[in-house]
């Protein structure tokens, strides 16, 4: 069970997390926002990690973890893919997806559409409201995190379908 704390270009914070999978391309965690709670999964592109470490903080983290029993499962039909794919996979299992880009900003939404390396967005707000065709796009390049079921997420969604729900548009999700 190693437990990981990143650095990444542009972001005042740092990031720690439960490590579950990596590729070339992206780190799989379960999110460490603070101590010892773990809050969903976060995917970190490595292109934007300056630093990596697992020193005494991160070992005394794990040591928690351990005695708590913390197990790590990577969630269903999920892969380490593109950005576009695991937006989709995200979008396709929850409903939305949520993405933090190189200045550390989340967004949460739904694909609207895709040219080339650009996307664009329907914006999902904190109060659940989808505002159509969000008039801003984001270059692939730029997504430095992709983030899941975590409880804000899972709120977010939440208010999301009960939204869609009183407008009577609420799909199976």
């Amino acid at each position: 069970m190693k437990v990981e704390t990143y650095k990444i270009i542009g972001w005042k914070e740092k990031e720690t997390g439960l490590l579950i999978s990596e590729n070339e391309d992206w780190i799989l965690v379960k999110h460490i926002p603070v101590d010892y709670v773990i809050d969903g999964y976060k995917l970190y592109n490595k292109s934007v990690i300056e630093k990596r470490k697992s020193k005494a903080k991160e070992e005394k983290i794990s040591r928690v973890l351990k005695l708590k029993n913390t197990q790590i499962t990577v969630p269903d039909t999920f892969k380490l893919d593109s950005v576009f794919e695991t937006l989709k996979w995200s979008e396709k299992k929850y409903g939305l997806f949520e993405f933090q880009d190189k200045e550390a900003e989340l967004f949460y939404g739904k694909l609207n559409h895709i040219k080339s390396d650009m996307f664009y967005i329907d914006l999902i707000t904190s109060n659940g409201t989808i505002k159509k065709e969000y008039d801003y796009n984001f270059l692939v390049y730029e997504v430095a995190a992709i983030a899941f079921e975590s409880d804000y997420f899972e709120s977010v969604r939440l208010l999301m379908n009960d939204e869609l729900k009183k407008e009577g548009k609420l799909s199976k999700v």
